[in-house]
């Protein structure tokens, strides 16, 4: 985990999304440490955190954060997840509330496609590492015209997928199979928001939508010509959005 910002500012916990480490939130945290104290850290086997070569749960990714939140001794932190991090958003939202002001739920879903789908992915990672899938993740992650303009920020995401531990990657890749959160998400009552990407093929906009009609009172924000990582195709209008919420 790392830590940025005055110690004794408002604490904002960070979750990475599958296939990624706490430097996705790099540009984020340059800002929103001028506010919070921003909490970043690697998810369960990925980054420089222990990846165990099982199958992972949304509960176990939940009760990680938890543990993490304890051991800094924060008792109430703002949180914001994008994808994989928002299932375990959902998860904390239902399961924690106490531990919560607000809740960002960023680019995600409650419920994912069939299992099959997750578990070709699964042998695929297990038996070619994760050069097999970088090329076809980056194309759902970000539109066309991303993808066609070089950038630091495109190669910085092909780095991090590449160097995520595979036996963490397909961990995580069971988590998400298993997990079905959509009767519970009219229990969250933390106040929330959704952050959907216009041109998300990953977690559609629906699929956001649907999440934010079912918390009550939950506030739903669309990212323009944006796919899955949204806050690094469109950092301005995700900053927009996130200081916009949490620092109302």
């Amino acid at each position: 985990y790392r830590i940025d910002g005055d110690d004794n500012a408002p604490p904002l916990l960070l979750s990475n999304s599958l296939g990624t480490n706490l430097g996705m939130w790099d540009r984020e945290t340059a800002e929103l440490s001028n506010h919070f104290r921003v909490v970043r850290y690697d998810s369960r086997g990925h980054g420089q955190s222990s990846a165990p070569d099982e199958d992972y749960s949304i509960e176990q990714l939940g009760q990680d954060a938890l543990a993490l939140l304890d051991y800094l001794e924060i008792e109430k932190t703002d949180y914001c997840g994008l994808s994989k991090g928002g299932m375990v958003g959902q998860w904390l939202g239902r399961k924690a509330p106490e531990r919560l002001q607000r809740l960002v739920l960023s680019n995600t879903s409650a419920h994912m496609s069939p299992p099959g789908v997750w578990a070709a992915r699964i042998e695929t990672v297990r038996r070619g590492g994760m050069e097999e899938i970088t090329s076809s993740v980056i194309e759902r992650w970000f539109t066309a015209a991303f993808r066609e303009a070089p950038s630091a920020e495109l190669e910085h995401v092909r780095q991090m997928l590449l160097t995520t531990p595979p036996k963490g990657y397909a961990g995580c890749c069971a988590a998400i199979r298993d997990m079905d959160q959509r009767d519970g998400l009219k229990n969250i009552l933390v106040p929330t928001l959704v952050i959907v990407g216009a041109e998300d093929p990953a977690t559609p906009p629906d699929h956001g939508a649907l999440i934010a009609e079912s918390i009550p009172d939950a506030e739903l924000v669309v990212i323009t010509d944006a796919a899955h990582l949204s806050n690094i195709e469109q950092p301005e209008q995700y900053m927009r959005a996130l200081k916009g919420f949490l620092l109302a």
